[in-house]
């Protein structure tokens, strides 16, 4: 039997809207005492008056900011904008820096009532709405917008479906722009995007109200900004121009439009007794897209070895998560109105995906880039390292090498600095086999950009080639834990760890690594042959008569002579290869 009725879970359609204060940390560091007096006194006199005035409840108050329902969505959402329209004129006179501005986000939603909360995702998408918000501004979910559009004085606008944390779907969202939109000067005419992905890097919030904390913050931002400089397909604000939001309540788009970038990320840092705890987020300021956030939690030991971390982490996520959101972006266009710089984005999502297909989608990509900009020296670079990449599907190697050779040599003439250059520099002459010319031109990539994984991977082959497995793996390894999620970085990191274990004779940790590579790339033929000659020559027959089997398919004409022709190394390592080829079987050709 079921208990008494008064035990059982009380549920209810409500009209959720949480707000909070912009910045309220920042504010409370500057002025704690006045700020909560200013603040108690804003919620005593305007705010509590307006909910009740509008039939609703305050649920709970959440420090900087409280929890409230009505039992109409309508009360719900003139009620907000009543409260920042006062907002508004009781905040008039104080200095922008020190001004206190709700952030509101409003939803319907079912919702569990308890005596003194109320639980649930019409709460939990009211809170992610808030975070939506501009300071001073009003977010509602597509549910609340259309109970009261025709109802209301105000003007929508739309911001599309938004993935907001912890929300398995993705919610509509709606900012009210008349009679509760933020509090903002007339816009500065804006500035139009560069031809390349554009990124300004705000000040981080010092969350924890200590100045040394401020100084960190600061220099960590500095440091993101000097290193992402150094991608050079990046347009990257200077620090003067950023930092000039310091203590300021932000909305991200209109810092888009001011500065004339596509990307801003943002950060906070607070400190905990002896941790430190640094988020970052990475936001289309055109649309008001999250494209990648990350929380970072350390013990405090040497605090410019944590900044150093950090930044590195920062910079090696962004890195491809702009080149991914870049794609997505491109993806909206038809082909024939893509500039430069999208035909380079498109074409390597098309690399990442290692096929024969996809390879010369990539080609046509960059060829139609070198079209529209001919002395464009990423399409250059990315054009070489297309051409290099016929071994997917068993081109001789003579058909491609010198036109590829002469691009990598025109992106290194366009831009002595540009690291990707020096990659596909490298990567030509590793397929020309002077080892040690190519693991200089990788060296020289990853001393422009310390956190160039792709350079990293593709630095352990030489390494590998010429003995220093130890080298080589270790270089891997930093490419795999700068870019862990990123798939083309993955397969190349692993081929020069499983290279590395065939040239010092551990076959079978050889195999394990190749194994990884053809999970990503299914037709890359020179990482069959690794696997079938590493197979071999540790005695696994059956193992490597059926990768034997899967390489033919891919290859039908496939032998010894092709591997001789086409293998980006010689000397003893190739007769090894060799070795374990003919031991599998392979004819000679």
């Amino acid at each position: 039997m079921q208990g008494a009725s008064s035990d059982r879970i009380v549920r209810r359609l409500a009209a959720i809207l949480a707000a909070d204060v912009a910045g309220y940390s920042r504010l409370m560091g500057q002025d704690e005492e006045g700020t909560h007096e200013r603040l108690k006194t804003h919620l005593g006199q305007l705010v509590e008056p307006k909910i009740k005035e509008h039939r609703g409840r305050t649920v709970k108050n959440t420090g900087d900011g409280f929890l409230s329902e009505f039992a109409s969505v309508v009360d719900a959402v003139r009620c907000a904008v009543e409260i920042q329209r006062g907002m508004r004129d009781r905040e008039r006179d104080v200095p922008d820096e020190r001004r206190i501005l709700f952030r509101i986000g409003i939803n319907l939603g079912d919702v569990i009532a308890e005596e003194h909360d109320i639980f649930g995702d019409g709460v939990n998408v009211a809170a992610r709405l808030e975070g939506l918000a501009e300071p001073g501004g009003i977010c509602v979910s597509g549910t609340v917008h259309d109970h009261v559009r025709d109802k209301l004085d105000v003007v929508f606008e739309d911001m599309s479906e938004q993935r907001v944390k912890n929300i398995a779907r993705p919610v509509h969202v709606w900012r009210v722009r008349h009679g509760g939109g933020p509090v903002a000067s007339a816009p500065a005419p804006a500035l139009a995007l560069p031809d390349k992905p554009s990124i300004a890097v705000l000040p981080f919030q010092n969350m924890s109200g200590d100045p040394d904390q401020e100084y960190f913050a600061d220099g960590m931002v500095e440091e993101i900004i000097t290193a992402l400089s150094k991608v050079r397909w990046f347009f990257v604000v200077a620090r003067n121009s950023t930092f000039a939001y310091k203590s300021q309540a932000i909305d991200i788009k209109r810092v888009g439009r001011q500065l004339g970038v596509r990307y801003v990320l943002e950060g906070s840092v607070r400190r905990s007794a002896n941790r430190i705890r640094i988020t970052a987020q990475l936001i289309d300021a055109t649309t008001g897209n999250h494209v990648w956030a990350e929380r970072y939690d350390r013990e405090i030991a040497d605090i410019f070895t944590i900044q150093d971390e950090i930044t590195e982490r920062v910079v090696s996520s962004i890195e491809p998560e702009l080149y991914a959101a870049e794609h997505y972006r491109s993806r909206r266009k038809p082909p024939e109105s893509l500039d430069a710089w999208e035909c380079v984005a498109r074409a390597l999502s098309c690399i990442g995906q290692g096929t024969v297909a996809a390879n010369a989608q990539a080609e046509a990509l960059c060829r139609r880039a070198l079209t529209i900009e001919p002395n464009y020296g990423q399409a250059h670079s990315l054009l070489a390292w297309v051409l290099l990449r016929p071994p997917f599907g068993g081109s001789e190697i003579g058909t491609y090498l010198p036109e590829a050779f002469a691009e990598a040599v025109a992106a290194l003439n366009l831009d002595q600095r540009d690291p990707w250059a020096h990659l596909v520099y490298g990567i030509a002459l590793w397929r020309m086999r002077r080892n040690d010319e190519a693991e200089q031109a990788f060296h020289q990539a990853v001393d422009l950009n310390p956190n160039f994984a792709l350079a990293l991977a593709f630095l352990g082959s030489p390494l590998g080639a010429r003995g220093a497995a130890e080298e080589a793996i270790k270089s891997a390894e930093r490419a795999l834990r700068l870019s862990p999620a990123d798939g083309l970085i993955g397969a190349y990191a692993s081929f020069a760890i499983g290279f590395a274990h065939f040239s010092t004779r551990r076959y079978a940790d050889s195999i394990v690594w190749v194994r990884r590579i053809i999970e990503k790339q299914p037709e890359n033929l020179m990482a069959h042959c690794l696997l079938i000659a590493a197979a071999a020559i540790e005695g696994e027959v059956e193992m490597a008569a059926e990768a034997l089997t899967v390489l033919l398919r891919l290859h039908p004409n496939f032998s010894l002579a092709w591997a001789s022709k086409s293998a980006p190394f010689g000397g003893k390592m190739l007769n090894r290869l060799l070795e374990g080829l003919r031991k599998a079987g392979v004819s000679e050709g």
